[in-house]
């Protein structure tokens, strides 16, 4: 049994009926955003309209910008870990690639409402693409298996690597390996808030500074206290799971198809739970007659 660690604060009810409003948000942005889509549309356009959804919802903070990937971009092609990189590498950001019928996307936003942050990501396509769809079926056992290792109390590292290897089982690359410092999940903090709208709030390279500057918290009191803020296969993260909550985000890749979902998981001293079973991934699962079993509390 690997040695259990302490993060300091841990959500309340209330604070969870929070995260999981900012959560639904977020969705409910990158779905209406998607339902919208028709050929020709760039990623910066696509970005733009999330920021803009977003703004007029309330959110006045994010842990990042919006992100929008098309085509094999949604399998990171040619993008390098930032670990490796030594810096953002810039092609991660939206660009100009034009989305076409048949062309797999992600939507990944990170709002912050009231100090309260969710961070999700969506996979679609425009039309129909046969790979996508058995992709986004498979990710429903890498959603099992990383609830039923944490319960289990495993390492972080030990579920990564797992993680690693069921994408290999099912033909996959796990492309969250090309996100910053290789996550699969990084931790999500409660912030201040502070009663100011977003143009208040700077951001840095697409990336807010309040959420990465508690971000940076956390890492140095990890690094202290023998737990990190971000979830890989390194070292670093061969620790219990440190109770709070935490934004895991598999990524699959295959043949320049990317899919990937991102949702918030609460982790507590004994137990695990996914914090929305109400999420766009679960919906589709079951009603595809792939999702029979409830993996979260009821709903505050």
């Amino acid at each position: 049994m690997p040695k259990r660690v302490h993060s300091g604060w841990q959500p309340s009810e209330e604070d969870l009926q929070r995260f999981r409003h900012s959560q639904r948000l977020a969705y409910r942005c990158a779905r209406t955003i998607a339902a919208g889509l028709q050929p020709g549309i760039t990623e910066r356009e696509v970005a733009r309209r999330m920021r803009a959804f977003l703004d007029d919802a309330g959110a006045e903070d994010c842990l990042h910008e919006p992100f929008a990937w098309f085509g094999d971009r949604t399998a990171f092609r040619g993008l390098i870990a930032v670990s490796q990189l030594r810096g953002f590498n810039p092609a991660f950001f939206p660009g100009n690639r034009r989305l076409e019928e048949g062309m797999p996307f992600i939507l990944d936003c990170a709002p912050t409402v009231h100090g309260y942050t969710a961070d999700i990501g969506y996979s679609g396509v425009l039309g129909e693409n046969r790979l996508l769809e058995r992709m986004m079926d498979d990710l429903r056992d890498h959603r099992v298996l990383i609830l039923d290792r944490v319960r289990r109390r495993e390492t972080l590292a030990e579920i990564s690597r797992a993680v690693d290897r069921l994408c290999a089982r099912q033909g996959y690359e796990p492309r969250h390996k090309a996100y910053p410092f290789e996550v699969l999940a990084h931790r999500v903090e409660k912030l201040s808030d502070d009663g100011r709208d977003k143009t208040a709030h700077p951001s840095l390279a697409r990336f807010g500074l309040r959420n990465v500057a508690e971000l940076a918290r956390d890492a140095l009191r990890g690094r202290k206290e023998g737990w990190s803020p971000l979830w890989n296969s390194s070292a670093r993260s061969e620790h219990a799971p440190t109770p709070g909550l935490w934004a895991v985000e598999p990524h699959l890749g295959c043949r320049g198809v990317g899919a990937k979902f991102e949702e918030l998981l609460v982790v507590t001293e004994d137990d695990a739970y996914w914090l929305d079973d109400d999420v766009p991934h679960v919906r589709r699962w079951s009603e595809r007659g792939l999702w029979p079993v409830t993996t979260t509390r009821a709903a505050a």
